[in-house]
């Protein structure tokens, strides 16, 4: 399974183009795809990314919904018709599309964020105060996790 960890802030280049962390290259480098696949999240500003076998995970997850729920016809819209298969080049770079860097703000810094078995890509600026918001949020509310 793939683990993503820490942040790392890196540039685009004049082409578009971006390096993917290479701790982020090692998670997913046993799966069959080599790349990562990126959507816009619909909880934040910023892109979604994780590997090819999390995505069929969300996509066995989705056939225990209703066939005919309408919460079905968004979440698919949204995880699947959104869904951007990228591949790293040989240095490990990808290029973002231009609607997802513009859903997130990002123009020529960029920011990927591990959340455990997937990713998030923010603007910088922007992430930093979402940051600082979850702290507070953590300080205030103390929530409890559950290991084994």
């Amino acid at each position: 399974m793939s683990l993503f960890l820490s942040s790392y802030e890196n540039r685009l280049d004049t082409k578009g183009r971006i390096s993917v962390p290479a701790t982020f290259r090692a998670a997913v480098s046993s799966e069959t795809f080599a790349g990562v696949v990126l959507y816009r999240s619909f909880t934040n500003n910023c892109i979604e990314g994780l590997s090819m076998s999390r995505m069929a995970a969300l996509a066995a997850a989705t056939d225990k919904i209703g066939v005919f729920d309408d919460k079905l016809d968004d979440l698919t819209a949204m995880l699947f018709a959104d869904a951007r298969q990228l591949q790293f080049d040989v240095t490990g770079r990808i290029v973002i599309p231009a609607d997802l860097l513009a859903h997130a703000g990002i123009t020529d810094r960029a920011i990927f964020v591990g959340r455990g078995n997937s990713f998030q890509i923010w603007n910088p600026d922007e992430f930093k105060r979402a940051q600082n918001a979850a702290l507070s949020r953590l300080r205030t509310n103390h929530p409890e996790l559950v290991i084994g």
